[in-house]
């Protein structure tokens, strides 16, 4: 797959002076298996997650001299969580510029809510190795700029079930129901695909590769619709 990785490079800010630490960071452990000259981006992803951690540490840290380490920590964890990334990685549609194996490819590899979040994790580690701490600190408070002032705020909400049981709570007579559509993908691999119905009609469908993981995309697109999120 040629990469046009100039339409990345704009959407996160930074051009790589070293581009094949680019298509590293973008190559999936299951097109190495298929193309085995080729590194995968594991290792971009570890030294990423740790630069990761430091520069929404060091933000906090000074912009928020009155909460407790307790209170950092938990914000922190909101903001480098699977979720959190993964909808950044989203947004800049880093899926669609990935080296991925076809059968990953195939049962929704490039939705998919881990591979996104270790995918930004490892570009992060590639502009750091590229042009340093400066840079990758500017990247990553560009992406990520309005997650962490929701969840500075308080007002990140990570668990779309819980909020929507509580929207929901507020009209006794109201109903909400999760269904499981269809599997799809091998039986090791399986994608789970759910309907949520809000009173009878679908307000959100949702995949993932556990039950949980697609009801809770299903809740988030069902809080959209309801107006109480917007999409990203």
């Amino acid at each position: 797959m040629q990469l046009d990785l100039s339409k990345l490079e704009n959407s996160i800010g930074y051009s790589f002076r070293n581009e094949k630490l680019l298509e590293n960071a973008l190559t999936h452990s299951s097109y190495i298996n298929e193309k085995s000259h080729l590194k995968n981006n594991e290792r971009l992803e570890f030294l990423g997650d740790a630069v990761l951690e430091l520069v929404t540490s060091d933000f906090l840290y000074r912009n928020y001299p009155d909460k407790t380490e307790g209170e950092l920590t938990k914000v922190r964890a909101k903001i480098v969580c699977t979720d959190s990334l993964a909808k950044a990685s989203a947004k800049h549609r880093f899926g669609s510029y990935m080296n991925m194996g076809k059968g990953e490819e195939n049962t929704g590899g490039r939705e998919r809510k881990s591979i996104l979040a270790n995918t930004f994790e490892a570009i992060v580690g590639a502009v750091y190795l590229d042009g340093g701490l400066s840079p990758a600190r500017s990247m990553i408070l560009q992406l990520l700029e309005e997650t962490i002032l929701h969840a500075a705020e308080g007002n990140l909400i990570l668990d779309y079930k819980t909020k929507l049981q509580e929207i929901a709570q507020q009209k006794p007579e109201s109903t909400l129901e999760y269904t499981i559509e269809k599997e799809t993908g091998p039986e090791h691999n399986k994608i789970f695909h759910v309907h949520l119905y809000y009173n009878g009609v679908v307000i959100g469908v949702g995949k993932g590769s556990n039950k949980k993981e697609a009801e809770q995309e299903a809740a988030y697109h069902g809080l959209v619709d309801l107006g109480v999120l917007y999409e990203a």
